[in-house]
C-alpha cells in the first residue's frame, strides 16, 4: 500500500514539470526579493556590526536561506482541499481505499521535491553569486539543516491541511487561507528574523508553530544557533508535528460526519 503512496508523489513531481517555466520565472522573483531584503537590511544595519545576535553576513546568508528554503516547503494544499470540497470531489475521494490526508501529503511532498531541485537549488547557486551569502563547510551542519528542512515542510504542511478542512464548516474559507500564509510568511520568520521582534511578541512565538518552520531552522543554518543546540530544534519540530496531528484527526472526524457538498 506503500508503493501506491510513493507513487502519488512521482505523479505530482511529473506534474510539476508540465509548469516548470513558472518556477523558473520564480528564481528571478525570489531573487529580486533577495536582493530588496539584502540592501533594506544593510541599511538597518548601517555600521553596526551586530543586531539581535546576527551579524552581517549571518543575515544575509539566513534571508536568501529563508526565502529558498520557502520554495521547499510551500505548497497550496489548503486551496486545494477547499476547492475539492467546494466542487464536491472530495465525496469520491472519500471512497476510495486510502487516507486522503495521506495522499494530500505526499502530493505536497511530490511538489516540494520539485521546487527543491527546480527551483530552490539553481536560485541559491544564483543567489550565492550575486550576493555575499556565506554557507556552511560542515557537512553536519548540511544534513542536520535538511532533516529540520523535512520538518519545515510537514509542519507548514499540516497547517495548510487543518486550513483547507475548515471549508467543510465555512464553506468559502478563502479569507481564512490568506490570512493564513500571511501569518506564516511573518511568524515563521521569513520577513523579520522572530530576534527582532518585541519581547512580548517573541515570548508569545514560541507557544506557537510558526518558528519551527522558518526561523529555528535558518538560525542554525547559519550559526546563530550552535549546531550542539540542534537537537533541541529537533525536539520543538517533533513536538509540533505530533501536536498538529490531533487538531487535523479532530477537525477530520467531524467533517466527515457532517459532509456538506455544494453542487456535487
Amino acid at each position: 500500500m506503500m508503493s501506491a503512496y510513493i507513487d502519488f508523489i512521482r505523479i505530482r513531481f511529473i506534474m510539476m514539470l508540465a509548469y516548470r517555466v513558472n518556477y523558473y520565472s520564480g528564481i528571478i522573483i525570489y531573487a529580486i526579493n533577495i536582493g530588496a531584503y539584502y540592501f533594506l537590511w544593510q541599511a538597518i544595519y548601517g555600521d553596526k556590526e551586530t543586531l539581535a545576535g546576527f551579524t552581517v553576513t549571518q543575515m544575509t546568508t539566513y534571508v536568501a536561506v529563508s526565502w529558498m528554503a520557502r520554495a521547499f516547503y510551500f505548497n497550496n494544499l489548503d486551496r486545494e482541499i477547499a476547492n475539492e470540497i467546494r466542487d464536491g470531489s472530495v465525496a469520491v475521494q472519500l471512497i476510495r481505499p486510502y487516507s486522503y490526508l495521506l495522499v494530500k501529503m505526499m502530493q505536497g511532498f511530490g511538489e516540494g521535491l520539485f521546487r527543491m531541485l527546480l527551483f530552490m537549488v539553481p536560485g541559491m547557486i544564483i543567489v550565492c553569486l550575486i550576493f555575499p551569502v556565506t554557507l556552511p563547510t560542515d557537512p553536519k551542519t548540511w544534513a542536520i539543516y535538511l532533516i529540520m528542512l523535512f520538518f519545515s515542510f510537514l509542519i507548514n504542511s499540516q497547517i495548510n491541511i487543518l486550513t483547507g478542512l475548515f471549508a467543510f464548516f465555512v464553506e468559502n474559507n478563502e479569507g481564512m487561507m490568506r490570512m493564513k500564509r500571511v501569518m506564516v510568511d511573518l511568524f515563521s520568520g521569513v520577513v523579520i528574523p522572530i530576534a527582532f521582534f518585541p519581547g512580548w511578541l517573541s515570548a508569545i512565538m514560541q507557544w506557537l508553530p510558526f518558528q519551527a518552520i522558518t526561523y529555528l531552522p535558518s538560525s542554525v543554518f547559519t550559526g546563530r544557533t550552535p549546531t550542539s543546540e540542534a537537537l533541541h530544534v529537533f525536539v520543538i519540530q517533533i513536538l509540533w508535528f505530533l501536536g498538529l496531528l490531533v487538531p487535523i484527526w479532530l477537525t477530520w472526524r467531524a467533517a466527515r460526519k457532517r459532509l456538506f457538498v455544494q453542487g456535487g
